[in-house]
């Protein structure tokens, strides 16, 4: 036996070592997390205690989504335990589509008015193939999360789309506010205890009756949406609604971490 064919048993379980190194560095941390992603468009993705992941809506780059899910997620990892789309447009929908080319939704939900041509008819080709089943995105929904529930508040909201959905867990609630005022009222339904965080589009006003209501101890600004007369605030002006205040374009990565007692808040590159 020469020296190489001696060499590949221990080359074998150098690797077998290192790859098992790297699933224990990479097993679920028994938390919940919700990230959004700093990618252009909105994409958020949600990790359970568990380790199961969903993926809501996915910006307009199809080329850096797939990358940034190759850093939260496992590299064994392949399934979704869902996906959600908001609203089906270029700022949303790219991102997902080249996400399922890579990860497998068990189910997937969609506002009712999604196209048929397009991008959309490409993310229903992709779903078809994996015989993803396929649900409109409707109030009262709910997802349970491994302790934790995502609950759909508002669904295509007015004319710009959008949605509103809850993220509960313990004592932390983050609220996903998507679209436009037409999702207002549902919002401030869920205002029985302050928000831990509230995910709000920067070109909307902050002075509404909804943002009074939720009293968010942190806001981050999603982009995806477009205000018929977008708010002219600087960051003073919006302090004013919360001490707290985080961009992806300003702080990467925004990834709030909870154990269903206590939330903080994490960002990155």
């Amino acid at each position: 036996m020469d020296a190489s064919r001696r060499r590949q048993p221990l080359l074998l379980v150098l690797v077998a070592g290192l790859l098992a190194l790297a699933a224990w560095h990479q097993r679920p941390d028994g938390l919940l997390h919700l990230t959004v992603l700093p990618t252009p468009g909105d994409a958020f993705l949600i990790r359970t205690p568990a380790g199961r992941a969903v993926l809501i809506d996915g910006g307009r780059d199809p080329a850096q989504l797939p990358l940034l899910l190759g850093r939260y997620l496992p590299f064994w990892q392949r399934e979704l335990h869902a996906v959600l789309l908001t609203r089906g447009d270029g700022r949303r929908l790219p991102g997902q589509v080249a996400a399922l080319a890579r990860y497998r939704p068990a189910l997937a939900l969609a506002p009712h008015d999604l196209g048929r041509g397009g991008t959309a008819a490409e993310w229903r080709r992709v779903l078809a193939t994996t015989r993803t089943p396929i649900a409109t995105l409707r109030p009262g929904q709910r997802l349970a999360l491994d302790g934790a529930t995502l609950t759909v508040l508002a669904a295509n909201p007015g004319e710009t789309g959008g949605a509103v959905l809850l993220l509960s867990y313990g004592r932390t609630r983050v609220l996903l506010h998507t679209g436009g005022p037409a999702g207002d009222a549902a919002s401030a339904a869920a205002a029985a205890s302050p928000l831990d965080l509230l995910v709000y589009p920067w070109q909307r006003a902050l002075d509404t009756p909804a943002i009074a209501a939720l009293r968010p101890r942190a806001i981050v600004f999603s982009e995806a949406y477009e205000a018929p007369a977008p708010a002219l605030l600087s960051y003073a002006d919006r302090r004013r609604y919360s001490p707290r205040l985080y961009h992806p374009k300003n702080d990467g990565a925004i990834d709030l971490v909870s154990d269903g007692r206590r939330a903080w808040i994490v960002t990155g590159p």
